[in-house]
């Protein structure tokens, strides 16, 4: 006798999709070795040197953004600080990685506040300041926001990886899937 169907079907992606994911981006880091693809570029010579370093300021500046997301969120929806934070935590040592450490080390979601207004005094006088993140009052809107930043980030980090060599490239790579896993998680924890 046949087994039925299972009565519910589970939508969104499935732990297999994350996980094969994170493993194609980790081997699109992997084979990307530099511009002439023998691995025995000169570190730090010509334009790669400036690209990556571009690359590195740009995912910190980027995991900043986020991390101020979190920022926001919490400070409009406390009762969720048990669940982002740990994602929040993880935002954090982003910023770190990429050489952003100033612009990370908030510890509470009431420094927010204060810290964008340094952040926007300390911008170059020709670039406008970042607008200030609205949070939806509904929670559940919230999170999925805060999963759709984390999907869009996670995206254009993929994109990147093509134009970086080596290292380089897996940091992102694995903040890519790390940020992938987010987005599952604020998505999933939202139903």
């Amino acid at each position: 006798m046949p087994f039925p169907p299972p009565v519910r079907t589970l939508s969104g992606p499935r732990r297999r999709t994350l996980l094969a994911s994170a493993a194609g981006a980790a081997l699109m880091a992997g084979c990307s070795s530099g511009e002439g693809g023998s691995g025995k570029e000169k570190p730090g010579a010509g334009p790669s040197a400036s690209a990556q370093e571009r690359a590195r300021a740009r995912a910190a500046s980027d995991s900043a953004g986020l991390l101020e997301r979190y920022d926001a969120v919490l400070a409009v929806h406390p009762a969720l600080t048990a669940r982002l934070a740990p994602l929040r935590a993880e935002v954090a040592r982003h910023v770190t990685a990429f050489g952003g450490a100033e612009r990370g080390t908030r510890t509470s979601p009431s420094a927010s506040a204060s810290a964008s207004a340094s952040a926007s005094a300390s911008a170059s006088p020709g670039v406008p300041p970042a607008p200030a993140v609205v949070v939806p009052a509904n929670a559940k809107d919230a999170l999925a926001d805060l999963a759709g930043a984390e999907r869009a980030l996670s995206d254009l980090r993929v994109a990147a990886l093509v134009d970086l060599p080596g290292e380089p490239a897996r940091l992102l790579a694995s903040v890519a899937a790390s940020g992938a896993a987010h987005a599952y998680l604020l998505t999933e924890g939202a139903r």
